[in-house]
Protein backbone atom coordinates (compact mmCIF):
# COMPACT_ATOMS: atom_id res chain seq x y z
CA UNK A 1 0.00 0.00 0.00
CA UNK A 2 1.50 3.38 -1.01
CA UNK A 3 1.87 6.72 1.75
CA UNK A 4 -1.01 8.18 -0.46
CA UNK A 5 -2.92 5.02 0.36
CA UNK A 6 -2.26 4.84 3.95
CA UNK A 7 -3.01 8.65 4.08
CA UNK A 8 -6.59 8.19 2.83
CA UNK A 9 -7.17 5.22 4.78
CA UNK A 10 -6.18 6.78 8.08
CA UNK A 11 -8.57 10.52 6.99
CA UNK A 12 -11.49 7.78 6.17
CA UNK A 13 -10.87 5.41 9.15
CA UNK A 14 -10.02 7.98 11.43
CA UNK A 15 -12.05 11.53 10.49
CA UNK A 16 -13.79 11.37 13.87
CA UNK A 17 -10.59 11.29 15.79
CA UNK A 18 -9.57 14.18 13.34
CA UNK A 19 -12.11 16.14 14.20
CA UNK A 20 -12.27 16.11 17.92
CA UNK A 21 -8.05 16.89 17.39
CA UNK A 22 -9.28 20.12 15.58
CA UNK A 23 -11.53 21.21 17.97
CA UNK A 24 -9.23 20.26 20.88
CA UNK A 25 -6.63 22.81 19.09
CA UNK A 26 -10.09 25.73 19.22
CA UNK A 27 -9.99 25.54 22.66
CA UNK A 28 -6.24 25.53 23.24
CA UNK A 29 -6.20 28.43 20.86
CA UNK A 30 -9.31 30.25 22.80
CA UNK A 31 -7.58 29.50 25.97
CA UNK A 32 -4.35 31.43 24.99
CA UNK A 33 -6.39 34.76 23.97
CA UNK A 34 -8.18 34.95 27.09
CA UNK A 35 -4.97 34.01 29.15
CA UNK A 36 -3.56 36.89 27.66
CA UNK A 37 -7.16 39.47 28.13
CA UNK A 38 -6.88 38.38 31.66
CA UNK A 39 -3.04 39.41 31.55
CA UNK A 40 -2.78 42.54 29.83
CA UNK A 41 -6.79 43.56 29.08
CA UNK A 42 -6.48 42.89 25.42
CA UNK A 43 -7.00 39.57 23.31
CA UNK A 44 -4.17 40.62 21.31
CA UNK A 45 -0.95 42.82 20.74
CA UNK A 46 -1.90 46.32 19.21
CA UNK A 47 0.55 48.10 16.92
CA UNK A 48 0.72 52.30 17.11
CA UNK A 49 -1.73 52.35 14.07
CA UNK A 50 -4.01 50.47 15.96
CA UNK A 51 -3.38 51.52 19.82
CA UNK A 52 -2.11 55.22 18.88
CA UNK A 53 1.42 56.66 19.69
CA UNK A 54 4.50 57.60 17.46
CA UNK A 55 6.28 56.31 14.71
CA UNK A 56 9.77 57.24 14.18
CA UNK A 57 12.05 56.55 11.53
CA UNK A 58 15.62 56.97 11.91
CA UNK A 59 18.21 55.98 8.72
CA UNK A 60 21.58 54.50 9.88
CA UNK A 61 24.76 53.80 8.59
CA UNK A 62 26.43 51.00 10.55
CA UNK A 63 24.80 47.84 11.98
CA UNK A 64 22.58 48.36 15.19
CA UNK A 65 21.39 45.61 17.50
CA UNK A 66 17.79 46.01 17.86
CA UNK A 67 16.82 44.06 20.61
CA UNK A 68 19.38 45.71 23.11
CA UNK A 69 17.82 49.03 21.64
CA UNK A 70 14.64 48.09 22.27
CA UNK A 71 15.62 46.79 26.17
CA UNK A 72 17.37 50.37 26.69
CA UNK A 73 14.14 52.23 25.81
CA UNK A 74 11.90 50.09 27.73
CA UNK A 75 14.38 49.82 30.46
CA UNK A 76 14.28 54.01 30.39
CA UNK A 77 10.36 54.26 29.62
CA UNK A 78 9.06 51.70 32.03
CA UNK A 79 5.19 52.64 31.76
CA UNK A 80 5.85 53.02 27.46
CA UNK A 81 4.97 50.52 25.17
CA UNK A 82 8.40 50.22 22.50
CA UNK A 83 9.01 47.85 19.63
CA UNK A 84 11.83 48.11 17.58
CA UNK A 85 12.25 47.44 14.05
CA UNK A 86 14.64 47.52 11.28
CA UNK A 87 14.58 48.50 7.23
CA UNK A 88 16.71 46.24 5.07
CA UNK A 89 17.87 46.37 1.92
CA UNK A 90 20.17 43.58 0.09
CA UNK A 91 20.39 42.15 4.09
CA UNK A 92 22.15 45.21 4.98
CA UNK A 93 20.19 47.78 7.82
CA UNK A 94 19.03 51.09 6.22
CA UNK A 95 16.54 52.56 8.56
CA UNK A 96 15.48 52.25 12.04
CA UNK A 97 11.53 51.98 12.69
CA UNK A 98 10.82 52.78 16.44
CA UNK A 99 6.98 52.17 17.23
CA UNK A 100 5.61 53.85 20.89
CA UNK A 101 3.18 54.73 23.08
CA UNK A 102 3.04 56.82 26.09
CA UNK A 103 6.43 58.34 24.92
CA UNK A 104 6.45 62.05 23.54
CA UNK A 105 8.48 63.58 20.66
CA UNK A 106 11.03 64.67 22.33
CA UNK A 107 12.10 61.99 24.80
CA UNK A 108 12.76 59.93 22.15
CA UNK A 109 14.67 62.29 20.62
CA UNK A 110 16.53 63.21 23.78
CA UNK A 111 17.19 59.19 24.21
CA UNK A 112 18.26 57.94 21.29
CA UNK A 113 21.43 59.85 20.88
CA UNK A 114 22.51 58.74 24.47
CA UNK A 115 21.79 55.11 23.39
CA UNK A 116 24.56 55.60 20.46
CA UNK A 117 21.57 56.41 17.90
CA UNK A 118 22.32 59.08 15.51
CA UNK A 119 19.82 61.78 14.78
CA UNK A 120 20.22 64.21 12.17
CA UNK A 121 18.12 67.18 11.49
CA UNK A 122 16.04 67.30 8.81
CA UNK A 123 17.26 63.13 8.09
CA UNK A 124 15.03 61.29 10.34
CA UNK A 125 10.82 61.60 10.48
CA UNK A 126 8.23 61.45 13.26
CA UNK A 127 4.56 60.25 12.37
CA UNK A 128 2.07 60.69 15.02
CA UNK A 129 -1.14 59.33 15.82
CA UNK A 130 -3.47 60.31 19.24
CA UNK A 131 -4.75 57.36 21.46
CA UNK A 132 -8.12 58.38 21.08
CA UNK A 133 -8.24 58.23 16.71
CA UNK A 134 -6.19 54.84 17.42
CA UNK A 135 -8.64 53.46 19.31
CA UNK A 136 -11.38 54.92 16.79
CA UNK A 137 -9.69 53.16 13.94
CA UNK A 138 -9.51 49.69 15.88
CA UNK A 139 -13.17 50.01 16.79
CA UNK A 140 -13.90 50.62 12.87
CA UNK A 141 -12.21 47.16 12.00
CA UNK A 142 -13.14 45.40 14.46
CA UNK A 143 -16.75 46.54 12.91
CA UNK A 144 -15.34 45.84 9.50
CA UNK A 145 -14.42 42.13 10.60
CA UNK A 146 -18.36 41.48 12.15
CA UNK A 147 -19.94 42.93 8.97
CA UNK A 148 -17.60 40.69 6.79
CA UNK A 149 -18.50 37.86 8.72
CA UNK A 150 -22.88 38.60 8.88
CA UNK A 151 -22.25 38.95 4.94
CA UNK A 152 -20.44 36.15 4.84
CA UNK A 153 -23.10 33.91 6.57
CA UNK A 154 -25.64 35.41 4.23
CA UNK A 155 -24.23 34.20 1.27
CA UNK A 156 -23.55 30.70 2.36
CA UNK A 157 -27.07 30.17 3.44
CA UNK A 158 -28.16 31.86 0.51
CA UNK A 159 -25.80 29.38 -1.46
CA UNK A 160 -26.84 26.29 0.48
CA UNK A 161 -30.02 27.17 1.59
CA UNK A 162 -29.71 25.10 5.05
CA UNK A 163 -28.99 26.12 8.19
CA UNK A 164 -26.86 23.28 9.58
CA UNK A 165 -23.83 23.11 6.72
CA UNK A 166 -23.78 26.44 6.53
CA UNK A 167 -23.27 26.98 10.36
CA UNK A 168 -20.26 24.66 9.67
CA UNK A 169 -18.50 26.65 7.08
CA UNK A 170 -18.82 29.71 9.13
CA UNK A 171 -17.72 28.20 12.16
CA UNK A 172 -14.54 26.55 10.16
CA UNK A 173 -13.74 30.45 9.24
CA UNK A 174 -14.34 31.40 12.80
CA UNK A 175 -11.85 28.84 13.95
CA UNK A 176 -9.31 29.45 11.84
CA UNK A 177 -9.65 33.19 13.02
CA UNK A 178 -9.66 32.83 16.20
CA UNK A 179 -6.16 30.23 15.82
CA UNK A 180 -4.37 32.80 13.67
CA UNK A 181 -5.04 35.38 16.27
CA UNK A 182 -3.67 32.99 19.10
CA UNK A 183 -0.11 32.19 17.11
CA UNK A 184 0.17 35.57 16.14
CA UNK A 185 -0.04 36.55 19.58
CA UNK A 186 2.41 34.27 20.96
CA UNK A 187 4.64 34.99 18.74
CA UNK A 188 4.64 38.56 19.58
CA UNK A 189 3.52 40.46 16.74
CA UNK A 190 1.71 43.50 17.16
CA UNK A 191 -0.92 43.81 14.94
CA UNK A 192 -0.90 47.25 12.49
CA UNK A 193 -3.43 47.84 9.69
CA UNK A 194 -1.96 45.92 7.61
CA UNK A 195 -2.29 42.62 10.06
CA UNK A 196 -6.45 43.34 10.05
CA UNK A 197 -6.22 43.81 6.00
CA UNK A 198 -4.74 40.05 6.32
CA UNK A 199 -7.22 38.77 8.52
CA UNK A 200 -9.80 39.68 6.36
CA UNK A 201 -8.17 38.31 3.50
CA UNK A 202 -7.47 35.20 5.66
CA UNK A 203 -11.41 34.99 6.00
CA UNK A 204 -12.10 34.75 2.02
CA UNK A 205 -9.40 31.99 1.76
CA UNK A 206 -11.11 30.18 4.45
CA UNK A 207 -14.62 30.34 3.04
CA UNK A 208 -13.60 29.96 -0.63
CA UNK A 209 -11.96 26.13 0.49
CA UNK A 210 -15.13 25.71 3.07
CA UNK A 211 -17.78 26.13 0.40
CA UNK A 212 -15.83 24.38 -1.99
CA UNK A 213 -15.86 21.32 0.35
CA UNK A 214 -19.48 22.02 0.98
CA UNK A 215 -20.53 21.87 -2.45
CA UNK A 216 -19.09 18.90 -3.84
CA UNK A 217 -20.13 17.50 -0.89
CA UNK A 218 -23.53 18.80 -0.78
CA UNK A 219 -24.69 20.02 -4.60
CA UNK A 220 -22.78 16.52 -6.32
CA UNK A 221 -24.72 13.40 -5.19
CA UNK A 222 -25.90 13.20 -8.81
CA UNK A 223 -22.49 12.80 -9.81
CA UNK A 224 -21.90 9.20 -7.84
CA UNK A 225 -19.74 8.02 -4.95
CA UNK A 226 -20.07 8.13 -1.40
CA UNK A 227 -19.75 11.21 0.83
CA UNK A 228 -15.89 10.09 1.54
CA UNK A 229 -15.11 10.02 -2.20
CA UNK A 230 -16.62 12.96 -2.52
CA UNK A 231 -14.84 14.68 0.10
CA UNK A 232 -11.48 13.22 -1.18
CA UNK A 233 -12.26 14.89 -5.03
CA UNK A 234 -12.95 18.48 -3.22
CA UNK A 235 -9.54 17.59 -0.94
CA UNK A 236 -7.35 17.04 -3.84
CA UNK A 237 -8.61 20.66 -5.37
CA UNK A 238 -8.93 22.49 -2.07
CA UNK A 239 -5.15 21.37 -1.51
CA UNK A 240 -4.02 22.71 -4.64
CA UNK A 241 -5.37 26.32 -3.93
CA UNK A 242 -3.84 25.72 -0.66
CA UNK A 243 -0.50 24.71 -1.44
CA UNK A 244 -0.59 27.79 -4.53
CA UNK A 245 -1.54 30.68 -2.24
CA UNK A 246 1.10 28.97 0.81
CA UNK A 247 3.90 29.19 -1.97
CA UNK A 248 3.35 32.81 -2.80
CA UNK A 249 2.50 33.60 0.94
CA UNK A 250 5.81 32.41 1.75
CA UNK A 251 7.93 33.35 -0.78
CA UNK A 252 6.71 36.88 -0.08
CA UNK A 253 7.35 36.60 3.94
CA UNK A 254 11.24 36.32 3.01
CA UNK A 255 11.95 38.10 0.35
CA UNK A 256 9.93 41.45 0.84
CA UNK A 257 11.86 44.48 2.29
CA UNK A 258 8.75 46.30 4.15
CA UNK A 259 7.73 45.08 6.77
CA UNK A 260 3.89 45.93 6.59
CA UNK A 261 3.93 43.11 3.64
CA UNK A 262 6.38 40.62 6.00
CA UNK A 263 2.76 41.20 8.23
CA UNK A 264 0.70 40.48 5.35
CA UNK A 265 2.73 37.51 4.24
CA UNK A 266 3.20 36.02 7.74
CA UNK A 267 -0.59 36.21 8.75
CA UNK A 268 -1.85 34.61 5.79
CA UNK A 269 0.78 31.97 5.86
CA UNK A 270 -0.61 30.97 9.50
CA UNK A 271 -4.40 31.19 8.47
CA UNK A 272 -3.58 28.97 5.65
CA UNK A 273 -1.84 26.28 7.13
CA UNK A 274 -4.98 26.70 9.99
CA UNK A 275 -6.95 26.35 7.17
CA UNK A 276 -5.84 22.94 5.78
CA UNK A 277 -6.63 21.72 9.80
CA UNK A 278 -10.15 23.31 10.31
CA UNK A 279 -11.97 22.77 6.24
CA UNK A 280 -10.22 19.00 5.62
CA UNK A 281 -10.59 18.14 9.37
CA UNK A 282 -13.28 20.02 11.57
CA UNK A 283 -15.22 20.98 9.06
CA UNK A 284 -15.16 17.85 6.63
CA UNK A 285 -15.55 15.83 9.25
CA UNK A 286 -18.57 17.31 11.02
CA UNK A 287 -20.38 17.68 7.85
CA UNK A 288 -19.58 13.62 7.26
CA UNK A 289 -21.14 13.01 10.37
CA UNK A 290 -24.07 15.25 9.97
CA UNK A 291 -24.64 13.47 6.73
CA UNK A 292 -24.39 9.60 7.71
CA UNK A 293 -26.84 10.41 10.49
CA UNK A 294 -29.12 12.26 8.40
CA UNK A 295 -29.03 9.27 5.90
CA UNK A 296 -29.14 6.39 8.62
CA UNK A 297 -32.23 8.62 9.68
CA UNK A 298 -33.96 8.43 6.95
CA UNK A 299 -33.21 4.39 5.73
Amino acid sequence: MSLKETLLRIYDTQYKKLMIFSFLLLVVCIASLSVSYARTGEFFQKGVSLKGGITMTVPVDQQVDIHQLERALTSKFPNADIGVREITEAGVATALIIEASDVTNAELETALPELGVKLEQGKYSVESMGSSLGQRFFSQTIRALIYAFVFMAIVVFLTFRSIVPSSFVILAAVSDLISTLAVVNLLGIKLSTAGIAALLMLIGYSVDTDILLTTKVLKRKGEGGTIFQRTVGALRTGLTMTATALVASIIGMFFTQSDTIRQIMMITTIGLLFDVIYTWFQNAGILRWYLEKKEHGNA
